[in-house]
């Protein structure tokens, strides 16, 4: 891959995408833009009616399953279900929950690579709606501006909770700080596991799958190799 080739250019083209079977878009690990795919009315329901609304589906799928709902066990499920999609595992859908961050003068003077490591994140793959979690590495250097280290852990986690693909995530988290912190130098690994990998379909418990995003100096072989070498 060339240094100025993202992610999302090694893609094959949409008509190609289309003839595949529909199994093998989760399988292969396939994802079809940058940005997560979204209806025009994604947010005309608030989230009271889109908890009540899920709750009735789920129902019916527990239902259809052949489970007894009248279990003192089992009744509650649809509700807490519901209430765990939107107000939990797929609140980074919503932009009115994108993290505030807010930028400070670089007063230290410090010119030199940041690195946060390991910071745990949990998500869900899109295709088969079962976790993907594990940890992100985040790296940049100052243009002028700095940004409060929680910040970091908030914006990861943000973009973690949708329905995610891990390339598409990385990127997402990536461009996300370029923009705020005003600068092309932003690296990102991630390190996670995926229970679409592990607990179906193969079922390897064992693998891994890391992603990296390299912007700006980070794709200059000294800095990547410092950077890297903070992680291992």
């Amino acid at each position: 891959m060339k240094q100025n080739e993202t992610l999302w250019n090694t893609l094959p083209n949409h008509a190609d995408l289309g003839e595949l079977n529909i199994d093998d878009w989760g399988d292969d690990h396939l994802f079809s833009a940058y940005n997560t795919p979204l209806r025009e009315d994604a947010f005309e329901l608030s989230d009271v009616e889109k908890v009540a609304k899920i709750e009735g589906h789920f129902r019916a799928i527990m239902e259809t399953l052949g489970l007894d709902l009248t279990d003192d066990s089992l009744n509650g499920t649809p509700h807490r279900v519901a209430k765990m999609y939107v107000k939990e595992l797929f609140s980074g859908l919503n932009p009115a929950n994108k993290p505030k961050a807010t930028l400070f003068e670089n007063k230290y003077k410090y010119n030199e690579m940041l690195v946060e490591k390991d910071i745990s994140f949990y998500s869900n793959c899109e295709h088969h709606f079962v976790p993907i979690f594990g940890k992100a590495h985040v790296a940049y250097i100052s243009s002028g501006k700095v940004i409060g280290l929680s910040k970091l852990n908030r914006i990861v986690q943000y973009f973690a909770k949708r329905p995610q693909v891990q390339e598409r995530l990385t990127v997402q988290i990536a461009k996300e700080l370029q923009q705020i912190l005003q600068t092309e130098d932003v690296a990102i690994v991630m390190d996670a596991k995926h229970l679409c990998v592990a607990s179906r379909g193969v079922q390897d418990d064992s693998s891994s799958t890391v992603t990296a995003f390299y912007g700006g100096k980070f794709q200059e072989d000294s800095t990547k190799s410092e950077f890297l070498k903070y992680l291992s």
